[in-house]
């Protein structure tokens, strides 16, 4: 396999870029950008970079380990596998399957990550996580608003007169939007960013709004008040697409826009600057991740999706409210890699509350945890009650290529291999929609195993191997089955390497959307099926001077935390000793009302926790805002979310880990 070989990049990203990569007498040697993928056009971050870095490693899990008197000794693969499916079906007879909880992330955008879901339906159905850490408020809020969740092909851009960037830093996290920026820039196209942090991209911005972090949808209200004020309103897809705009009209009558400028810290002068620009249409929105991240956070993204409709945005080439493209992600017959009606018994904990899951659940208590693709004793808020709840089980089992917080904990640790030492088909529902094929192209260290060998191997022991008597080759192309007539096959996508999956470039051009009425909602029919109130409304954070006064003058300061340049989450900070340490960044008020300067030593803290780190001024950051990169591993001084709170979003389906009160004091 010498030479330069075409793979793609697994992280879950928006970007998952096309990777060259060269290997040498059977080792990764290189890792470049793919200069002929029609996206990301041979650029690539430093995190992708790192891959081959995280191939190589020395400090790589090469055997499976197992627990014995608080020390981790080396195993075979026999008798790992022999104890775990002996575990498991003693656990199915006495308890029943629900007893085992899987917990999982999304580390790795592979297609055949899914197998393991495929494994626990029939196994019998355990316990599973529900929402998203990262962006499952959100996506929740516009399938209560057009039915699901479907962003705009990235060449669309071009189509737009004005790109407004909502909470979202695209040269830290989406760098080939990035780039497409600049260039719709030097078109013509008009560049605003909304965000509390002037970030990279806001350097290039034609306008940068500082919005106060959590009170994003008050400034949407705003522009909405002065939209229809100016008559700027697409009367014409309100009257016709559109349910519930009388309620909406109502809202808007509840709050004045001296009071919208009070909490957002927005002029009047650019609320009214922002609604022209709105109505001056097609403009696109680009929404960030961040925002949803609040207790109000659901309700949040639904009214900057109620100004997007309301200015006639939705559905026209240039415009729309762009967060996740789901479209992408449902070109794959997901079904019959999963087998969902194998699934005899099931149980739910959201994924913010698994650890509140496992140390309250009866009937049957957690007597299992199996962990694939994630971190959770990092990434997980309320970090505290996460380690307690995952050391009062009986057997934890982890799937790692490192020893990770998490990996720690476990009983039993389970070496897997790394993207460009197993064959996968990777894609991303955040940007755009090719696939990409990667490869094989070396063989794991020691006796590190794919996911798929590790899940066949226990299917066996436990009595349904012949569901994953299929080779690799046989599994994707299940996954893939259902796109014969576009010409995407298996044998093709190896051939070309990268190919476009069939989505609509312009989402909802049709007005047909896929709500229970058939139209845009803006007050959602599903949210009342699901017995919440569907109305939109003016919400804080949990966590504010509004909400929750006392807990404010104790700790008066907001903490962001947003993701690492170089790693995505905490996958690469045991290999970047730059990284290994805590940087705590204030806003200037801060620095002056502490007495702060860059480099000294402060303490972060609130009920929950507290962290130590060294102090970095931000010269423009809103007004009482803290941030700390999340994704720290403990021996490198701790994860962010020992102060991070475990509470679900408005709608059930996303974390609130930016509403977050601290305070901080300097270290002498």
């Amino acid at each position: 396999m010498d030479g330069v070989h075409i793979s793609s990049c697994p992280l879950n990203c928006w970007d998952t870029c096309g990777l060259k990569v060269t290997i040498e007498r059977g080792k990764v040697v290189k890792v470049d950008g793919d200069d002929t993928h029609p996206i990301t056009q041979g650029k690539i971050c430093g995190r992708g970079r790192m891959l081959e870095a995280r191939t190589n490693s020395s400090k790589r899990l090469l055997y499976p380990l197992k627990k014995i008197n608080g020390q981790f000794v080396q195993i075979s693969w026999k008798q790992a596998l022999d104890e775990i499916a002996e575990k498991m079906e003693e656990i199915r007879t006495k308890y029943g399957t629900t007893a085992v909880l899987h917990s999982h992330d999304y580390a790795n955008s592979g297609l055949l990550k899914n197998i393991d879901r495929r494994f626990f339906n029939c196994y019998g159905g355990v316990t599973e996580l529900t929402g998203s850490l990262c962006w499952g408020a959100g996506i929740e809020a516009q399938t209560w608003d057009f039915g699901n969740a479907y962003s705009h092909a990235p060449e669309d851009i071009y189509h737009s007169k004005h790109v407004v960037v909502w909470g979202r830093n695209v040269a830290r996290t989406n760098m080939h939007l990035f780039q497409q920026l600049q260039a719709a820039k030097k078109r013509g196209t008009t560049l605003v960013v909304i965000d509390p942090i002037f970030n990279q991209t806001a350097q290039i911005a034609d306008m940068y709004v500082s919005v106060a972090p959590g009170m994003d949808g008050f400034l949407a209200v705003g522009i909405m008040k002065e939209l229809l004020r100016l008559g700027l309103e697409d009367r014409s897809f309100i009257e016709n697409d559109t349910i519930g705009f009388e309620d909406v009209e109502a809202l808007l009558q509840t709050i004045t826009l001296e009071e919208i400028e009070q909490i957002t810290g927005v002029a009047r002068d650019t609320i009214t600057l922002l609604a022209r620009l709105y109505g001056n249409r097609p403009t696109m929105t680009y929404l960030g991740l961040g925002m949803q991240r609040y207790a109000n956070g659901g309700n949040t993204i639904r009214l900057i999706d109620a100004l997007v409709a309301i200015s006639g945005n939705v559905g026209i080439p240039g415009g729309g409210a762009n967060f996740g493209n789901l479209q992408v992600g449902q070109s794959f017959n997901i079904a019959a890699l999963t087998l969902p009606e194998r699934k005899t018994a099931s149980r739910t904990f959201t994924m913010m509350k698994q650890a509140e899951g496992i140390l309250e659940a009866t009937a049957p208590e957690i007597k299992m945890i199996i962990v694939t693709c994630g971190n959770p004793l990092t990434q997980v808020p309320n970090t505290n009650v996460v380690k307690k709840a995952f050391q009062s089980v009986e057997t934890v089992v982890v799937f790692e290529q490192f020893m990770t917080d998490t990996a720690e904990v476990a009983h039993y640790v389970l070496p897997t291999t790394t993207v460009f030492e197993e064959e996968d088909i990777y894609y991303s529902s955040m940007y755009h929609a090719y696939v990409n094929y990667g490869p094989a192209l070396v063989p794991p260290p020691g006796e590190a195993k794919p996911d798929l060998w590790i899940w066949t191997q226990l299917a066996e022991r436990l009595g349904f191997g012949a569901d994953f008597a299929f080779s690799r080759d046989e599994f994707l192309a299940m996954g893939l089955s259902g796109l014969e007539k576009h010409g995407i096959t298996l044998e093709t996508l190896k051939q070309k390497k990268r190919m476009l999956l069939p989505v609509k470039a312009v989402p909802w051009d049709d007005y047909r959307f896929q709500t229970p009425s058939g139209k845009y909602e803006f007050t959602s029919l599903l949210a009342e099926q699901k017995g919440m109130d569907g109305k939109l409304r003016l919400m804080y954070p949990a966590e504010s001077e509004m909400t929750a006064p006392e807990l404010a003058k104790k700790y008066p300061y907001r903490l962001l935390t947003i993701h690492p340049l170089r790693s995505n989450h905490s996958q690469h900070y045991h290999l970047i000793e730059a990284m290994q340490s805590i940087k705590i960044e204030i806003s200037k008020d801060i620095a002056e009302e502490k007495g702060l300067v860059n480099g000294d030593l402060a303490k972060v803290f609130n009920d929950r926790g507290e962290l130590v780190g060294r102090v970095k001024i931000l010269a423009n950051a809103h007004a009482k805002t803290i941030n700390i990169d999340e994704g720290q591993w403990g021996k490198f001084g701790g994860s962010v979310n020992v102060l991070t709170s475990d509470r679900e979003s408005d709608n059930g389906q996303g974390s609130t880990l930016y509403d977050c009160l601290v305070n901080i004091e300097k270290i002498e």
